[in-house]
């Protein structure tokens, strides 16, 4: 018989695993010594009137260990994978693929970016006819809509562009701002540029005259807080596909699902369901390319990328997406903010990809249509047990009988009918999904704001796999929050929606019990959803060491003790096996002090709201909500980003806690060297105090830097430091009365 030629290769990195298994052996042992130190040696030897701050002490610590455990399953098994693409079959014989690209505010995410993106998706190198992009405009508004319009335009002439050149950047925004556009062409190509780039300009004025004007008054569509469907196929394969006998264009698809205050729309998994069923009995591609509205293609090669694990027979029965690793254009080269999420896309990932599979991120993914209907379908069920799971329209039904029966899908965009329009409404309607499992077992799932984190979770529970790939040019480029307000309040909304699983029955060590999934990877889910309980040892250990240091209360082993020697390692261990990980994956030893400094920052921000929200939404005190991350750029915060200086213009509630532990360590630390050490020379036990004072002093300087050093317009406002002094004042207060 003869040997396929491979389409992918995996292989695992023996040397970082061997690294990794046998520091979490070492560390773990460490942690047993600590664990007993508390529980037998120092429970023993404290006064009864301590034990309150023994007990938060002793929480922080096993929080501290339980999540450390947790978070070395990631890298017990990290692969690297390769494709081969040349060996994919014909470009007749490829499936087709949808590709969702999703915006939910006009005024956060700008419609000239957004449409930079779409543009992006239609000139993918993949055979047009097998490719419709469709977007998803939760927001309602006319200016999008004009400007969808305006895209295709301008696509008649960009893509044809991009194919005749093999152009590589294919996001005409990033193409025309290159030094160097990859490309050594002659005269012509010269010229054509010059013209692709005026008609690019006048195209960007468009867009802004649209913007100015709220749209335009042709479009015969009303949008509002309670608004109607809006479905239009913006260009049908039919309708001007050929361009002049250049190019042939991608179908573009733009959908504004129905809204009503009465009715909950679930966010962006809400949104995403509804392209799920509008495009099924649009195109009912096999495949889905999941796309922010900011994260543009940056390699058109991308899908036959993807193409190389879904096609493979070896991994295909079993896998559900092959996740890209967000990559992101306008990271500075210090990422004072770890905007570039270094940690999750190029340490943890590659990971779980040797478990079963990382998890989803989002966007940046291919998707097999076919598990996001849910592993309960079979190809036997009739129709009247199918609408229990997908609701009552026949129509979408049988897309998905063609789908669950893997057969493929002839009918094209190009025979759509005004009745499948108004199908198409209909399934984009308030009311379709009730009575239905949409949400709950069908589709991208409901339970939490991080539909992507639980809607993996639960596709791994029930067998599926996933992969990922991590290409030297970067497959997609985004842009990512370059402020600490914009950073803080999106990772507040994420780990509120992490603690909400955490909270619920879908608890992933609780749940993952049920279902096949590995231990290791049942790990890796449950520390990304305990991740916000660092904020408990966070407060605590920026609180309670230091009251207890001014009140000559010690808390660690003397230094002449040798328990002193395990917590010392500990701490050793844990700094050192980062910075292996930071090293290990081409970062610098600035990337591992930013990374701990903004692990702090938000474990006493961030981590602290989102368990806050989660508890409060768990007991019905606070309704689910979603603020996408604002995507227009200031001039000014750029700057001080780019030039490595905190921009402390952010919400009070983010920064007052920072500053006012800051100013509490300052006190402490202060009190700490010329009151207890040097005056009463208690050098020995309480230095672990002194210490833990010092070293958040120094990682968190560019706190201190803004409220002392600095006076431009993001150091800290002077009213924001005198209400921080007030409250650390109350914290010497409280601690003198009740910390004895």
């Amino acid at each position: 018989m003869e040997t396929l030629p491979p389409l992918q290769k995996c292989t695992v990195d023996k040397f970082s695993a061997i690294v990794t298994r046998t520091h979490t052996f070492i560390h773990s042992i460490a942690i047993l010594f600590m664990l007993y130190y508390r529980l037998i040696i120092n429970l023993k030897e404290i006064p009864i009137s301590f034990l309150p701050y023994w007990f938060l002490i002793f929480v922080s610590e096993l929080i501290l260990s339980f999540l450390r455990t947790l978070d070395s399953a990631h890298i017990f098994s990290p692969v690297t994978r390769s494709v081969y693409p040349e060996n994919l079959p014909p470009d007749d014989e490829l499936p087709a693929i949808d590709v969702f690209v999703c915006t939910a505010d006009p005024i956060k995410e700008p419609a000239l970016g957004v449409m930079n993106t779409v543009l992006s998706a239609m000139a993918i190198d993949y055979p047009p006819e097998k490719v419709t992009v469709y977007l998803s405009d939760d927001g309602g508004s006319a200016t999008t809509l004009c400007a969808v319009h305006e895209a295709w335009r301008f696509g008649e002439v960009w893509i044809p562009f991009c194919r005749e050149f093999r152009v590589k950047r294919i996001c005409p925004e990033t193409f025309f701002q290159a030094a160097d556009d990859e490309i050594n062409g002659g005269k012509d190509y010269l010229l054509e540029r010059e013209n692709i780039q005026k008609e690019y300009e006048e195209f960007k004025e468009r867009l802004k005259k649209a913007q100015e004007n709220g749209g335009t008054k042709d479009t015969g569509v009303q949008f509002g807080p309670n608004r109607d469907t809006v479905i239009e196929i913006i260009c049908q394969r039919g309708c001007g596909a050929k361009n002049n006998g250049k190019a042939k264009l991608p179908s573009l698809v733009y959908v504004s699902r129905e809204k009503n205050t009465s009715h909950p729309h679930h966010f962006k998994a809400g949104a995403l369901n509804v392209l799920l069923r509008v495009s099924g009995i649009i195109s009912n591609s096999p495949y889905i390319l999941m796309l922010d509205c900011d994260m543009h293609s940056n390699d058109p090669s991308s899908a036959r990328q993807a193409m190389c694990f879904h096609l493979d027979p070896k991994i295909s029965p079993s896998l559900a997406f092959v996740q890209f690793p967000q990559r992101f254009r306008n990271i500075s080269k210090n990422d004072i903010y770890d905007s570039a999420m270094r940690n999750c896309f190029v340490i943890r990932w590659p990971g779980m990809d040797g478990l079963i599979g990382p998890m989803l991120s989002g966007t940046c993914f291919y998707m097999k249509r076919k598990a996001l209907y849910g592993t309960a379908i079979h190809k036997d069920m009739d129709l009247s047990e199918l609408k229990k799971y997908f609701g009552s329209s026949n129509e979408f039904l049988n897309t998905v009988i063609t789908c669950i029966n893997d057969k493929p899908n002839d009918t094209g965009i190009k025979e759509f009918a005004d009745n499948k329009i108004q199908e198409a409404r209909f399934l984009a309607s308030c009311t379709y999904e009730e009575e239905s499992q949409w949400g709950e077992e069908i589709g991208f799932l409901y339970h939490s704001v991080v539909e992507d984190y639980f809607t993996g979770f639960i596709m791994h529970c029930k067998g599926w796999k996933s992969v990922l790939y991590n290409p030297s040019r970067p497959a997609f480029l985004g842009s990512s929050t370059t402020n600490l307000n914009d950073t803080l309040v999106q990772g507040t909304r994420w780990n509120s929606g992490l603690a909400e699983v955490l909270f619920s029955r879908f608890c992933p060590l609780i749940y993952g019990l049920k279902s096949t999934m590995p231990l290791l990877e049942r790990m890796c889910y449950a520390y990304l959803a305990s991740q916000p309980l660092y904020c408990f040892p966070a407060w605590f250990l920026a609180i309670i060491p230091q009251l207890c240091l001014l009140n000559g209360i010690p808390i660690y082993p003397k230094v002449s003790s040798p328990w002193f020697f395990v917590y010392s390692f500990l701490f050793l261990s844990t700094l050192s096996k980062y910075l292996w990980d930071v090293v290990n994956t081409r970062g610098t030893m600035r990337t591992w002090w930013n990374e701990w400094r903004v692990w702090m920052i938000k474990s006493i921000t961030a981590y602290f709201y989102g368990t806050l929200d989660a508890i409060m939404k768990l007991y019905g005190f606070r309704k689910a909500s979603f603020l996408p991350t604002n995507k227009i750029v200031d001039d000014e915060q750029l700057k001080r980003y780019q030039m490595g200086i905190y921009d402390f213009q952010a919400s009070k509630m983010l920064i007052v806690p920072l500053v006012t532990l800051v100013i509490l360590n300052m006190i402490s630390f202060t009190w700490g060297v010329i009151g207890k050490m040097i005056l009463e020379g208690r050098l020995s036990d309480l230095f672990g105090q002194v210490f833990l004072s010092f070293f958040i002093l120094v990682v968190n300087y560019p706190i201190i830097e803004g409220m002392i050093l600095r006076k431009d317009k993001g150091s800290i406002p002077l009213f924001v430091i005198l209400l921080s002094i007030l409250l650390s004042f109350c914290l010497l207060f409280i601690g003198s009365i009740f910390v004895r």
